[in-house]
C-alpha cells in the first residue's frame, strides 16, 4: 500500500514536493521529490541528475523545478524576477514566463540562454519560438514547416539542413516532442523534467492508457492539479 504525503513550501520556494511512502519497505531514496531550494533543476535535455545535454553542452535551467538559489544565480536575474517566477509557477509556456518577469527584467534574451520552459515543437506559437535566443523569422518558419514532428530525430534532421550540428543541439535544448504514453521507453519517461523512478513506475502501472482523461485521473492521485498539467505537456496518446 502506498501512502502519499504532499509537502508544500510555497511561501519560500513555490515548490510542491511529492513524497511517496510504501509499506512494502521502499526507502526514501526511492521516492520522487521535486527540488527544494538550492537543488539543481532538471531539464529534459539532461540525463537524470545531470547538468549537460546529449551533446555535452550545459543544459537549460527549468524555471518550474529550479531552486530559489539556482534562479538567483542566473546572469541578469534579480530578486523581483525570482519571486515572480516562484509565485507564478508552474508555467505552461514561455509566453507566460516572459510576461511574469517582463516588468522586472528589460533585456530577457540573455536570461533565456540559461533559463527556459521547454517548448512543444508541435504546438508552440510563433511568439514562443521567437523567444529562443538567436531565432528569427526565418528559423521560426523552418520550425513550423516540418510539423508535426514524430520525435527529436526528425527535428535534428530537418533543422540540420540550415545550421551546423552544434547549433542544432543548442536549439534542441529549447524544445521537446511529447512521448507516447503506452510505448515510451523508461529513458524517454525519465527525460520528462522532474520525473524520477517512483513516478516512472506510476506512469507505467496504468498502461495501457485509453485516454488522456485516464492519465489525468490516475496520475492525479499523486500530484496536485498544477503539477499534473505540467506533466501532461510531455505526453500524448496515439489514439487521441
Amino acid at each position: 500500500m502506498i501512502l502519499v504525503m504532499f509537502r508544500r513550501s510555497v511561501a519560500r520556494t513555490g515548490v510542491l514536493s511529492l513524497v511517496l511512502f510504501s509499506t512494502g519497505g521502499c526507502s526514501s531514496a526511492d521516492s520522487d521529490t521535486l527540488p527544494e531550494t538550492g537543488t539543481p533543476a532538471v531539464s529534459e535535455t539532461a540525463a537524470p541528475g545531470g547538468s549537460t545535454n546529449a551533446a555535452g553542452a550545459e543544459a537549460l535551467l527549468n524555471p518550474n523545478l529550479a531552486g530559489e538559489s539556482d534562479l538567483a544565480a542566473v546572469a541578469g536575474m534579480n530578486g523581483a524576477a525570482v519571486q515572480a517566477i516562484l509565485a507564478g509557477r508552474p508555467f505552461m509556456d514561455m509566453v507566460a514566463l516572459d510576461q511574469a518577469i517582463s516588468s522586472h527584467v528589460a533585456d530577457r534574451e540573455p536570461l533565456y540562454a540559461a533559463l527556459w520552459v521547454p517548448l512543444n515543437l508541435n504546438t508552440a506559437s510563433e511568439e514562443e519560438i521567437l523567444l529562443i535566443p538567436g531565432v528569427g523569422d526565418r528559423m521560426a518558419h523552418e520550425f513550423d514547416e516540418y510539423r508535426p514532428y514524430d520525435g527529436m530525430a526528425r527535428f535534428r534532421r530537418e533543422i540540420g539542413k540550415y545550421v551546423d550540428e552544434a547549433e542544432v543541439e543548442r536549439l534542441a535544448g529549447y524544445v521537446f516532442v511529447p512521448i507516447e504514453l503506452n510505448t515510451a521507453t523508461d529513458e524517454e519517461i525519465l527525460a520528462i523534467p522532474g520525473v524520477g523512478d517512483r513516478m516512472l513506475h506510476e506512469f507505467k502501472e496504468y498502461r495501457p492508457y485509453t485516454s488522456m482523461d485516464q492519465f489525468m485521473r490516475e496520475i492525479g492521485k499523486y500530484v496536485d492539479d498544477a503539477e499534473l498539467a505540467r506533466l501532461a505537456r510531455y505526453v500524448t496518446l496515439a489514439n487521441n
